[in-house]
């Protein structure tokens, strides 16, 4: 299984949910804004939403500064 993630192809061994990619990411409990197929995914709904093969996922990671 293979999905797209940031631009590049992400080979996945069995389909997870976007918060298990989001952990192993390093990116668990971060502000991060995700997108998936092209429509944004709310926060809420990342445990319960299984990847599956050929999805297209972008991951955006606010950083402050000053």
């Amino acid at each position: 299984m293979r999905i797209f993630l940031n631009g590049s192809e992400y080979p996945l061994d069995h389909p997870i949910t976007v918060t298990e990619l989001l952990q192993r990411l390093d990116l668990a409990g971060r502000r991060v804004a995700v997108e998936l197929n092209l429509g944004i995914l709310p926060r809420g709904r990342h445990a319960d939403t299984r990847l599956a093969d050929g999805d297209r996922i972008e991951i955006v990671q606010a950083i402050g500064g000053g």
